[in-house]
């Protein structure tokens, strides 16, 4: 038989025995092997399955999918229709040996699949105290997001992948298998990282990268193409690839050639504004000038 269970709530400390699964009359379905503290906000239509643990400062958005074993920690907000694979860890305390405690957060976006043993921490309070994924991303099995990360929208992150401290990684970037990043690196959008690239610097949007330590190679044509890019802004953006990364102009060169060419589309000067930024920075990463700050 089953019994109706709360949808802000969970069972209390000595539930009795039951069914595997407990519907509720919004079709939340917990558990009964699950261990959930009574004080976590659980919305209606979310399932929660066999041997996960959820703590009591835990948020849970309709329509979210635990499959059973995942284990979410401290301050941990997930918001609508993500689904969490076996063995992922969320929330919990930062591996940074300067942290010595505080009220900092894991805050997860929309409609993410998460894959078996990924592990998120929640941040330190070296920055605004908040770890972020935002809407729709695919972190694919045994990577890690490290403290204070930063990612946009439409990630794909695949197996192994390591991010270290502070990461940002911008919209529709991707990163292939056991690539490991650098911490307070920043990865613009719309690039491709190759598999077991060792990334040290930050990584310009647009561009496909590769070797150890990784850099750019070309445009990402695969990507722009399949997003919509016009075959103009595509040629654009290799011009501004081969006259700053081949040719070796100079920021300053390469934008007059490109203006007086009429190449100057938006994102080909965002690119020029990232490179410039970047080279402003220490070791090639524009942030770490926060870091020593």
């Amino acid at each position: 038989m089953n019994r109706k269970v709360p949808t802000i709530t969970s069972y209390p400390p000595h539930k009795p025995r039951l069914p595997a699964f407990q519907p509720s009359s919004m079709s939340t379905l917990i558990a009964n092997s699950a261990s959930i503290d009574p004080r976590a906000e659980i919305a209606e239509d979310v399932e929660i399955g066999p041997f996960c643990v959820v703590g009591p400062q835990v948020r849970i958005g309709r329509g979210t999918r635990l499959e059973n074993s995942v284990t979410l920690m401290g301050r941990t907000t997930l918001g609508l229709g993500n689904r969490v694979y076996p063995g992922a860890v969320i929330g919990a305390e930062p591996q940074d040996l300067s942290y010595a405690g505080g009220d900092t957060e894991v805050v997860i976006g929309d409609y993410n699949v998460i894959r078996e043993c990924v592990t998120i921490n929640r941040a330190t309070k070296k920055e605004n105290g908040v770890t972020r994924i935002g809407d729709r991303n695919f972190l694919m099995a045994c990577c890690h997001v490290a403290h204070d990360c930063r990612l946009g929208d439409h990630i794909v992150i695949a197996n192994g992948v390591l991010l270290g401290g502070h990461v940002h990684v911008g919209d529709h970037a991707t990163l292939s298998g056991f690539v490991g990043v650098h911490h307070y690196t920043t990865i613009g959008r719309y690039c491709f990282i190759t598999g077991a690239s060792r990334v040290m610097h930050d990584v310009p949007p647009f561009m496909l990268m590769d070797g150890d330590p990784c850099r750019p190679r070309r445009v990402n044509n695969v990507a722009l193409k399949r997003n919509n890019f016009s075959p103009d802004l595509i040629s654009a953006l290799a011009e501004a690839h081969r006259l700053i990364y081949r040719v070796k102009v100079g920021l300053q060169s390469a934008g007059e050639k490109l203006r007086s060419s009429s190449l100057l589309f938006p994102e080909v000067v965002q690119l020029l504004d990232f490179v410039q930024t970047q080279q402003r920075g220490r070791h090639g990463r524009a942030r770490e000038l926060r870091r020593a700050a």
